[in-house]
């Protein structure tokens, strides 16, 4: 077994209301930031709400809204442009998966003298980042405590895994509240995605007691959000447990690793610009029947925990409950059911399996896999 190490941060709080404490939380790191936040969140008047907090503490702030380019290295550079010409202190990003890649981006490269595109071509920092400060207004967020940075190249549109410096998000601030605007269909599709990001972290072959731990309250909590409560003593709203669910499978996958799901969900992203949940959620359960052969005793685990199978219901029987739930829950939220759906050919998911074969998630997947292996599984799930 490798070494466990390991070191606290970032600071995590999560908690109703606490966005409104933003400004007394990043003082410690300086008093101008640049500030990047979801567009959506100013048509929803949280934007004011948030700024003014920063506002109330005599922070100075420089705002970006421009993320129509999604997590593209184009995007990273101009945003990384506008920060340096800022002279900020740090980093604050509000929003979804765009809005925290590009944050992290940004404060992983805003020392370094090189080109950004050296970066992207396989060169890793050598600088001191300067402190990223997270609020997601999603339930899943899952890279934000890794050294992973997925990027589209905007050249070729080609997923790219950048590493940077350990420990950018200095805090993770998760704040329910400004999870509320999210509609029934996306909450559905979101917490299908955060239950796989917890399968894949419990299943990978770097999973550890520790990663266990998280993946394991993970679907707890998850069962309480989607089954409701045991027990009239627990009265916790269904935003308020995703969100902690979120913050439990993200740790639990930064002290593991992301798997195939995610893989594929992120390269079709930078390809086609298909929403990234959506593909999570049809690859889910064909990656639960593939998982099944090589790891049943571990989904046995997960099935009784998120209250899928019945404690009478064992091994294959429980595992197989475990992906008529995933399937129901797809089915009632009237979600696409195969990757054909999506309209994209299986020539263009070839391309992206090239894209995806040669990522360091590759050689953490439950079980050994070569780019044919992973076609194969495409073309079960397409």
């Amino acid at each position: 077994m490798a070494d466990f190490v390991f070191r606290i941060n970032p600071n995590i709080i999560i908690g109703s209301y606490t966005v409104s404490r933003l400004g007394n939380q990043v003082r410690e790191w300086g008093n101008r930031f640049f500030v990047i936040m979801d567009p959506i969140l100013k048509e929803l008047k949280l934007a004011e709400k948030i700024l003014q907090s920063l506002a109330d503490q005599k922070i100075e702030t420089i705002v970006y809204y421009e993320l129509n380019d999604g997590t593209s290295t184009k995007a990273v550079a101009r945003a990384l442009k506008l920060a340096r010409e800022g002279h900020v202190h740090g980093v604050i990003t509000v929003g979804g998966m765009k809005a925290m890649t590009i944050g992290r981006a940004v404060a992983a490269y805003y020392n370094e003298i090189h080109d950004f595109y050296t970066f992207v071509g396989g060169a890793q920092p050598n600088t001191q980042a300067i402190p990223c400060i997270c609020v997601p207004t999603t339930y899943r967020f899952p890279f934000i405590f890794t050294s992973d940075l997925p990027l589209s190249d905007s050249r070729n549109h080609q997923i790219k895994f950048l590493k940077i410096q350990q420990n950018v998000c200095k805090l993770a601030l998760i704040d329910p509240n400004l999870m509320l605007t999210l509609t029934d269909n996306q909450k559905a599709i979101l917490s299908l995605e955060l239950l796989s990001m917890t399968v894949e972290s419990y299943i990978s072959q770097k999973a550890n007691f520790f990663s266990d731990m998280f993946a394991e309250k993970t679907m707890e909590i998850l069962s309480y959000a989607f089954n409701g409560s045991p027990s009239i003593e627990i009265t916790t709203p269904e935003e308020v447990l995703l969100a902690q669910a979120g913050a439990m499978a993200s740790m639990s996958a930064s002290s593991s690793s992301l798997g195939m799901t995610t893989l594929l969900s992120i390269g079709m992203n930078a390809r086609f610009q298909i929403k990234k949940p959506l593909i999570a959620s049809i690859i889910l359960p064909f990656a639960l029947e593939d998982a099944a052969k090589f790891k049943a005793a571990r989904l046995e685990k997960l099935a009784h925990l998120i209250g899928a199978a019945t404690e009478e219901q064992k091994g294959e029987d429980a595992v197989k409950a475990f992906i008529d739930f995933v399937r129901q829950r797809i089915a009632a939220a009237n979600l696409p059911t195969r990757l054909k759906d999506t309209k994209l050919s299986v020539e263009q998911l070839a391309t992206v399996i090239e894209d995806v074969k040669d990522t360091d998630i590759m050689n953490l997947l439950p079980r050994s896999m070569t780019a044919d292996d992973l076609f194969d599984f495409v073309k079960q799930a397409y």
